[in-house]
């Protein structure tokens, strides 16, 4: 496994434990179709909410969550239409979150859990 490819999967379990901890319902992880991937899919209080995870093991290019971009947003937007082909929400609300990690040298990764960030 690459160094790269090992820190994102650090990271979504970082998220998927700091979601779990909050009261989500993980729904599916590493969600995959033809057109791209969502990192993780959950349930709150009955709306659906699309969970970008971004890490980074430090802050030195920028804050993780700053990484999404409008086109990873439209990209997003885009793959949870697909997902809810698949998965009927039954007319639930759609939410979009991106969970920052920031790797910690010593002791717990920074977490921050940003609602609604598009």
């Amino acid at each position: 496994m690459r160094a790269k490819d090992a820190v994102g999967r650090y990271g979504e379990d970082v998220a998927a434990r700091h979601l779990t901890d909050a009261g989500l319902e993980i729904l599916a992880r590493n969600w995959r179709c033809a057109d791209g991937e969502i990192d993780i899919v959950a349930r709150e209080r009955g709306a659906l909410v699309i969970c970008e995870v971004k890490t980074r093991s430090s802050d030195r290019f920028g804050m993780p969550a700053e990484a999404v971009t409008r086109r990873k947003a439209d990209r997003l937007r885009r793959l949870a239409y697909l997902w809810l082909q698949e998965h009927p929400a039954g007319g639930a609300d759609v939410r979009f979150d991106v969970v920052s990690v920031t790797r910690s040298p010593v002791g717990a990764a920074v977490v921050e859990h940003l609602r609604a960030a598009f």
